[in-house]
């Protein structure tokens, strides 16, 4: 094992002897250094390796390191230059860590300056806006298909022989229970909670029909929409909150508002098959509804 040169800062003598660095190397004895030097002499003898054109220098160095180590004040000093070498690394990986939280933050300063027509916006208001607006796109999109399935449909509509009293669905349409529906949010990475996760979370409160992962548009924030079987198992998972906050990263969980029939698939479309195992990573707005259709669909047939 070469060294670059015994006198350089750069020279490791615990390394050239093979031994542990650090505060582990300025714990070993003397005598662990004596054995230490003694096994690498016997393997790193010039003798051994006739054919290595720097066995001699390497040979040199292990020599001149255990002469190094010897000499109390001398491996004093080194063992202080090296602790001071750790501290420094140690200073400046944190300085890095809030150099790229402080370019992180501005990011998303100018995320909603730029957002708020040339005024700053509160990231959490920016956050709300969004929300709404999706909501908002929502309920148009589902009016519109409302529309269309009114205008194809002509005389009397006819009523399923599976609806219910309270509002049942047609032969086309659903009604969306949202009362089971749990809208899921968190910060601190948009990456951190899966599908499977959050089953795993949800299921102590009783069945989990599906979980709808929202398309990732920010790095820091996730969120997913959580069909619960039940809305008794829904209350009680809304009623559970102390449950969200011993993660590492804590959910925020809110019911989602409930609201008419909500979704129609025109006749001429076939049902495609889904995956109601709530393992599916499709964007929330175009597919949870299309999913419940299709599996209230599929109990109406069963």
């Amino acid at each position: 094992m070469a060294a670059k040169g015994q006198d350089g800062d750069d020279v490791d003598h615990y390394e050239v002897l093979c031994l542990p660095s650090g505060e582990e190397g300025a714990a070993l004895s003397v005598e662990q250094i004596e054995k230490a030097y003694r096994t690498q002499s016997r393997l790193r003898h010039p003798d051994k390796r006739p054919d290595d054109p720097n066995a001699t220098a390497d040979f040199q160095s292990l020599a001149s390191s255990y002469k190094f180590l010897r000499d109390e004040s001398l491996r004093r000093q080194f063992d202080a230059r090296l602790r001071g070498r750790r501290e420094a690394a140690a200073r400046a990986a944190a300085t890095g860590v809030k150099r790229r939280k402080a370019v992180s933050d501005l990011e998303e300063r100018e995320r909603a300056f730029a957002a708020g027509g040339g005024q700053y916006v509160d990231p959490d208001e920016l956050a709300r806006r969004e929300d709404k607006r999706k909501a908002a796109d929502i309920d148009r999109e589902l009016n519109e298909l409302k529309a269309r399935k009114n205008s194809r449909i002509s005389g009397p509509a006819s009523t399923s022989a599976h609806g219910d009293k309270k509002g049942g669905s047609t032969e086309n349409g659903v009604k969306t229970d949202k009362g089971k529906y749990l809208k899921v949010s968190w910060e601190g990475g948009a990456d951190y909670y899966t599908a499977a996760k959050l089953e795993e979370i949800f299921k102590q409160f009783g069945k989990v029909e599906d979980i709808v992962i929202k398309t990732k548009k920010s790095r820091n924030r996730g969120s997913a929409i959580v069909v619960m079987a039940s809305k008794e198992a829904a209350k009680t998972a809304l009623k559970n909150h102390s449950v969200y906050n011993v993660f590492p990263v804590p959910l925020m969980v809110a019911p989602v508002e409930e609201s008419g029939p909500a979704f129609a698939t025109p006749p001429s479309e076939p049902p495609r098959a889904i995956n109601i195992d709530g393992t599916g990573f499709v964007d929330m707005e175009a597919s949870v509804f299309r999913k419940l259709q299709e599996a209230h669909k599929r109990k109406q047939c069963g």
